[in-house]
């Protein structure tokens, strides 16, 4: 990220404003209760929400907040070189090392019983919560401290955790670890496979397997769709440990299962905007109409880490399927799912007709996609280039630059994308240089027309594929992409009636006002009443006929990415993509009733 430059756009806006969240946001307050389980005296009062009112005490993720805290600055610092976000990292990273010193151990928490409750989970004995995941979010926090911030200190409290973790672990026969692993753990397998990397140890990369769950790697690696009824998030960062477990240790079977699980929910679980789940939970895809309009679908965390996921396996199999579905959720659900004014987040990004998206509150609400919220937007340099020996991948159509010091080259993209279906790209080089430049078809687009300085040099027909241009490239030179954008229904297969509008990789969504809404009606505390709130009676609009002529009629309004549509009544609805809706009701799914004879 450190070699990528964002140019001005929504997705720089994007990142300036959780920037300055994270700014605002107090570090000893999120290490409260880390210090009263060290016997610490605490410097600041604790946050609410999660952190600590009773309300949720029972899930026990009291700290979750300052991992993702630390993964935030963390890649704020690796992105934009700000040194305040350096400064927040070593200081919450010596604040930790003071806890572990003073409770003469490697373990640091926030919960509530402390080190008790891990040790009763360790010992199999009924708990509540989620220990393991919330000790997740400490590690991976750590971890990105230590590699995108070069925090030295951080390293150092996470080998001490890291040791504490395979010396607490090592009692366990493997049984018993598995019936551990029934209980929700994050990444941990993620984790210990990258310390691995960092450091060399086998003890680390045996960790990694034994934290691998079994009661889903298995079936995935035979490539049988188990998901049914399982808890969406809970899943899916294990799949992405299987990935980089396999990385770990060459098994083919766990990229098997990571592969799998990703094809599985891409292509068959998940909603026109990248989504997928009800309620928190996947279900049977026959049964998607019972779904699709739920206020708790689509929760934002699943979408940050099947990101996460599509990244992995596009690194070890650079397919543009992977990019394709990176693109269509990167705007329809993480950019999507920032409130533009305020900079906070949503947890779920349901399609209840009328419905409107709901925002954490700046200090009450640190749901878990508050903390993966602090890492999202401050992500975006990651995954628009990548590169091999010898080629250099144009994934995503974002202003921007990259710079590739190895072949002494930079390469600039100007683009109105996606206000415009074309970017063009410019090469600054110290010498000439050969590189087989690799841009994306997208499958949105039925052909792709490449121009090298003014003159056309190919004219793809093949969606969802590369176009590998290769030719020694001088400073100067020009590349210019030409896509199609066009309107398309996107039906459910089960349920062919209920319809989603696309333009290109947007999901059109009905901008259906703010009638009876209150200012504020949008931020809210508590993540469990989604669907209650603001829950008074709406008749959304109706569209009638076939869903493919329906989209032919569709009109552009001349406005930037804005269209209408009459609905039956003849009064024309407004349609602007998903990611621009806040603070009114909306629609993106619609269901469909027959034309009138």
């Amino acid at each position: 990220m450190a070699d990528v430059a964002l140019s001005e756009g929504p997705f720089l806006h994007a990142q300036r404003m959780t920037e300055r969240y994270l700014l605002a946001l107090k570090p000893d307050r999120m290490l409260h209760n880390f210090r009263v389980n060290a016997g610490l005296k605490p410097k600041a009062a604790v946050y609410g929400g999660w952190e600590s009112v009773s309300t949720w005490e029972d899930i026990n993720c009291h700290g979750h907040t300052l991992g993702h805290y630390l993964s935030g600055c963390a890649l704020a610092y690796r992105s934009g070189g700000d040194t305040r976000f350096k400064r927040r990292i070593d200081y919450v990273a010596n604040e930790l090392a003071q806890c572990q010193k003073a409770a003469k151990s490697g373990l640091v928490c926030a919960f509530p019983k402390g080190a008790s409750l891990v040790a009763a989970h360790l010992r199999g004995e009924p708990i509540t919560g989620v220990p393991w995941y919330t000790l997740h979010k400490i590690y991976a926090g750590l971890r990105d401290a230590a590699l995108l911030a070069d925090s030295t200190t951080a390293r150092e409290v996470l080998l001490r955790l890291a040791d504490w973790g395979v010396v607490a672990t090592r009692p366990l026969s493997d049984a018993e670890f598995e019936t551990m692993l029934a209980t929700e753990h994050g990444g941990m397998n993620e984790i210990y496979a990258d310390l691995y990397f960092m450091t060399g140890k086998d003890a680390y990369r045996t960790l990694s397997q034994r934290f691998s769950h079994k009661a889903i790697l298995e079936p995935l690696a035979q490539e049988r769709d188990h998901l049914d009824g399982l808890h969406a998030n809970t899943q899916v960062p294990k799949i992405v440990g299987f990935q980089r477990v396999f990385e770990a240790t060459g098994e083919a079977r766990y990229n098997q299962a990571a592969a799998f699980f990703w094809r599985t929910v891409a292509r068959t679980r998940s909603f026109a905007t990248g989504g997928h789940g009800d309620n928190e939970h996947f279900f049977p895809t026959a049964e998607f109409e019972e779904h699709v309009f739920s206020a708790k679908a689509s929760e934002t965390c699943c979408q940050h880490n099947m990101l996460k996921l599509a990244r992995a396996l596009f690194l070890h199999d650079p397919q543009a399927e992977y990019a394709d579905y990176y693109e269509r959720t990167l705007y329809n659900g993480i950019l999507a799912s920032q409130d533009p004014d305020s900079g906070m987040a949503t947890y779920f990004q349901g399609a209840r007709p009328g419905y409107m998206k709901l925002y954490h509150t700046p200090e009450d609400s640190f749901w878990c996609c508050t903390g993966t919220g602090m890492e999202n937007h401050v992500k975006y340099r990651d995954s628009i280039y990548f590169h091999d020996a010898a080629s250099l991948y144009v994934n995503l159509f974002l202003p921007s630059s990259v710079t590739w010091k190895d072949k002494g080259a930079k390469l600039t993209q100007t683009t109105r994308f996606p206000d415009a279906a074309s970017t063009m790209l410019t090469w600054t080089l110290e010498t000439p240089v050969a590189i087989a430049l690799k841009l994306r078809h997208p499958r949105w687009s039925r052909t792709a027309t490449v121009r090298i300085n003014g003159t056309e040099t190919v004219r793809s027909s093949t969606p969802g594929s590369f176009i590998a241009v290769e030719r020694t490239w001088r400073t100067g030179d020009r590349v210019e992409l030409e896509l199609q954008m066009e309107v398309a229904a996107e039906r459910i297969p089960a349920a062919p009636d209920i319809v989603a509008f696309t333009y290109g990789p947007l999901v059109l969504a009905g901008a259906l006002g703010r009638d009876g809404l209150q200012p504020g009606a949008d931020i809210v505390v508590n993540e469990r009443k989604y669907g209650e709130y603001n829950d008074a009676p709406f008749t959304p609009p109706v569209l009638a006929g076939d869903p493919a002529a329906i989209a032919g009629q569709v009109r552009p309004t001349g406005a930037p990415l804005e269209f209408t549509i009459q609905s039956t009544d003849r009064a024309p609805v407004r349609l602007i993509p998903y990611h621009r809706i806040a603070h009114e009701r909306y629609a993106t799914y619609w269901k469909v009733r027959p034309a009138a004879a």
